[in-house]
């Protein structure tokens, strides 16, 4: 028995999906975690994504005018990611590398067609012309010749096993219309080729193989809609004459009048697989769709409908489907089970839901969803403690039963109940010792929260909300759609828990909080509850809310020097202001600021929102981070006081980061010329006074290693000077 699961869009395809994947996909390839993929597209970009939260840790690009001409994958043993640029350079690279240009890079004397990358065996690199090498072997001499061994077949496809820790690469190639399988057994240096038995008036348009038991089964999709298998035995007897393949149909692609006109497939499992294809019965429009066939019954056992579209590609990871969906990756989660006569046949009652706990998108789930997920979550089922009777809308009594409830049932019961209760009943629920898959629970309450505060705008349980989010571990991805009722109620206290806390807030709701946190005047901020421990270190504040003016001594910065100097004609008032002594926002700003600051970013990202600031804001922004800079510079240490204070680090990336997006913008604005000057003018005595510093390294290094000759016991006293 088969099933199709929960489906999310995994990242936009189109010039706006942010994720430079506009020429289309070229490949998808596991990543170095099991919930990691890497994708590669028909130009210049690899990007990293983590599946389960939707979110790309990581993008790389070759420059205009090189291109990356087949999948990147990852090197399971070094982490490392391996990328083949025009055909014959190699790239090697780690996730903490930006700028491909400066990666390790090698030139081979052949044109590669593709690398596999093995878990045990590490990576192999298969030729144009057919020749294999392991990487290791490779990089010792990058300019090594390779053999051609195919002359002038064209290599359709190509996979690796491991079999007895031994790798073992499969490649088909095409002349003529004739078909050619070759296994090449690294380790051993044995090489055999075969001939793919003819099919009248078909050909194969896509392949598959997996390994067992030292046979090899290779799948052949034919254009005659129709499933081959074909059985390759590792162990063969070398043998000058070429062997000729015979094949036996495994499954036609057709049911009630209906033909499957497959483009790609993959195996599931012993007793089925996944096609993906062009359903369509006579006189009638073919609609693309993805179907699972038991090969065991030959029966269609699910197929869902894709409206908008694919590229006819396929791809299957840690029980899920990738494919592109009109102008996006979706991903749709499978379950199979053993084959039996009844399930085959769709006779079996449904005894188990399909367990989807591995990944559960809260934001798409509705109310009946909530309770079959939770029923495949839940191994040991709550004993309610409530015999409340609940009144729904129909006056209908629906009482919490004190056995059995599961999670999901219980919160569909109290769907419709008083707020009161409805609220102590989640209390009870949470309080729940040694509870199976607790983070899915405290996801779930948090949804079902959420889904209350749509239905009815006037209900928002803020001091709730608080005590979960400052309570438990939770993530972005677990409750997504909570910082966005937060934002809409803007709620800045829980916006500033949540981006202290959680890990995998995206780009875009971390801009949208900017904003909000710019946006909202001083007034209303001074009435709302606001956790202030990273600035009251740091920012002195009267009883009238002005900060008290304290003399500031900078790191190798003399104000009045340097005025002197350039012969600048600013007023002291202005230079106080604008130099940073003043914090130009007040401290509960501040404090949402700083909870910006800490946040995880990727700057290709975050750029793009972060151009949409308005330039007051921006402006605003960056004169914090200008006081920010300051501040830190009067220290030694150049770290400032206090519980989650910003580094200087984050404040020069952001620095950095904001001029990115606003430069043009600022130097046009009046009210950003003294800004920008006095920036420019502190930075450049910053320079200067490190540089200083750097002419009398040596000789300080010098005067240590003297002092260390010196008998510690014998006292003097010596002159030594400076030049």
């Amino acid at each position: 028995m088969a099933a199709l699961c929960e489906s999310f869009t995994l990242c936009g395809l189109g010039p706006s999906g942010g994720v430079g994947l506009g020429g289309g996909l070229l490949a998808l390839e596991p990543g170095p975690d099991p919930d990691h993929v890497l994708l590669t597209d028909r130009g210049r970009t690899a990007t990293l994504f983590k599946v389960s939260d939707q979110k790309p840790l990581g993008c790389w690009s070759v420059k205009h005018g090189q291109i990356i001409t087949c999948p990147v994958v990852c090197n399971f043993e070094t982490h490392e990611y391996i990328a083949v640029q025009d055909d014959k350079v190699l790239r090697i690279w780690k996730n903490k590398d930006i700028n491909l240009d400066k990666v390790f890079k090698a030139t081979l004397s052949a044109d590669v067609y593709r690398i596999h990358s093995l878990s045990n065996g590490g990576p192999v690199v298969l030729f144009k012309g057919g020749g294999i090498r392991t990487l290791d072997v490779l990089l010792e001499a990058p300019q090594q010749e390779i053999e051609n061994i195919i002359s002038d077949e064209v290599i359709k496809w190509s996979e690796a096993f491991t079999e007895g820790q031994q790798p073992v690469l499969i490649f088909a190639t095409e002349k003529d219309g004739d078909f050619f399988v070759y296994v090449q057994k690294l380790k051993m240096d044995s090489l055999h080729k075969y001939k793919l038995e003819q099919q009248e008036l078909s050909k194969p348009l896509s392949f598959t193989a997996y390994i067992k038991n030292q046979m090899i089964t290779l799948l052949c999709l034919y254009s005659n809609d129709a499933v081959y298998k074909v059985l390759i035995p590792l162990q063969q007897n070398t043998e000058d004459e070429e062997q000729i393949l015979s094949k036996s149909l495994l499954l036609n692609l057709s049911v009630s009048g209906s033909v499957l006109k497959g483009t790609s497939f993959v195996v599931l499992d012993k007793d089925h697989i996944a096609v993906l294809g062009s359903l369509a019965a006579s006189g009638e429009e073919s609609k693309e769709c993805l179907t699972i066939w038991n090969t065991k019954f030959q029966t269609l056992q699910i197929s869902k409908e894709l409206p908008l579209g694919t590229s006819g590609q396929l791809w299957c990871y840690e029980e899920k489907f990738f494919f592109t969906h009109g102008k996006v990756l979706t991903v749709i989660m499978y379950k199979c089970e053993t084959s039996s006569l009844a399930a085959a046949v769709g006779k079996l009652k449904d005894s188990q839901t399909p367990d989807v706990s591995s990944f559960v998108n809260w934001n798409t789930l509705g109310d009946e969803e909530l309770v079959v997920s939770f029923q495949s979550q839940q191994s040991v089922a709550l004993k309610s403690e409530s015999k409340m009777t609940l009144r729904s809308k129909r006056n209908a009594v629906a009482k919490v039963q004190p056995d059995t409830v599961s999670v999901g049932q219980l919160l569909l019961n109290l769907k419709d109940a008083p707020t009161t209760v409805f609220e102590d009943e989640l209390r009870q629920l949470m309080s729940k010792a040694q509870m199976p898959d607790f983070q899915a629970t405290i996801g779930c309450v948090i949804t079902a929260l959420i889904n209350r505060c749509k239905t009815n705008p006037k209900y928002y349980p803020r001091s709730f909300l608080l005590q979960i989010v400052q309570t438990r571990d939770l993530s972005y991805s677990l409750c997504p759609d909570l910082m966005a009722v937060a934002l809409e109620k803007k709620d800045v206290h829980l916006l500033q828990i949540c981006l202290q806390r959680f890990p995998d807030i995206p780009e875009e709701i971390t801009y949208a909080c900017l904003k909000v946190f710019l946006s909202i005047s001083e007034a209303y901020l001074q009435r709302v509850d606001v956790n202030l421990e990273s600035v009251i270190c740091y920012i002195d504040i009267e009883f009238n809310n002005k900060e008290v003016k304290t003399e500031i001594v900078e790191n190798g910065f003399n104000a009045e020097r340097e005025q002197d100097i350039w012969d600048t004609k600013i007023t002291k008032e202005t230079h106080l202001t604008a130099d940073g002594e003043f914090c130009p926002v007040g401290p509960q700003k501040a404090a949402l600021l700083n909870a910006v600051l800490h946040s995880a970013y990727s700057e290709t990202f975050l750029l793009p929102h972060l151009k949409n600031l308005p330039a007051q804001q921006a402006v605003l922004f960056l004169r914090y981070l200008y006081y920010l800079y300051v501040k830190c510079s009067e220290k030694i240490n150049t770290t400032l006081p206090g519980i989650r204070s910003p580094t200087i680090n984050q404040i020069m990336d952001w620095m950095c980061l904001l001029l990115d997006a606003h430069f043009t913008v600022m130097v046009m604005l009046p009210e950003a010329k003294q800004l920008l000057s006095n920036l420019h003018k502190f930075v450049r005595a910053q320079v200067r006074f490190y540089s200083e510093l750097n002419k009398i390294e040596g000789s300080l290094r010098e005067l240590q290693r003297l002092n260390h000759q010196k008998d510690p016991h014998t006292y003097s006293i010596e002159v030594l000077e400076l030049i």
